[in-house]
């Protein structure tokens, strides 16, 4: 059992917190997932690609902004792992990447937009 030279004794046993504390590695990854979180057209981007597959020119039609902000987005995105592509012909299609993290974070946004994934209204339907 590591020993943690904490100054005080509030009576709490903070050291069995500590153990299982994740490594500032792990935090420092974490961090950069919530920074792109933290810009507003990314999250309405990842937004619609929880929710659908689209290309590029969609995308920027649907937020109003031009392909190549969009895809400058985009490009950030999946670099930070949360959006995956594929080609088909000349077209680049993207959606969000199938993982954990990705999928909690699926379900974050619909619930703070509190709003009910699309894709499940339809499936439901059916």
């Amino acid at each position: 059992m590591k020993h943690y030279n904490l100054p005080h004794n509030h009576g709490q046993n903070i050291n069995h917190v500590l153990e299982k504390m994740p490594e500032v590695d792990d935090f420092a990854i974490v961090a950069r997932i919530f920074n792109q979180l933290g810009d507003g057209t990314r999250l309405r981007i990842l937004w619609l690609l929880c929710h659908s597959t689209e290309c590029v020119s969609n995308i920027g039609a649907a937020i109003d902004m031009s392909t190549a902000a969009v895809s400058h987005h985009l490009q950030v995105l999946k670099k930070h792992g949360l959006i995956v592509s594929r080609r088909e012909g000349k077209e680049i299609y993207y959606t969000l990447a199938d993982t954990k993290i990705t999928n909690l974070l699926h379900k974050a946004i619909d619930d703070l937009f509190e709003v009910s994934c699309p894709t499940h209204d339809d499936k439901k339907d059916a």
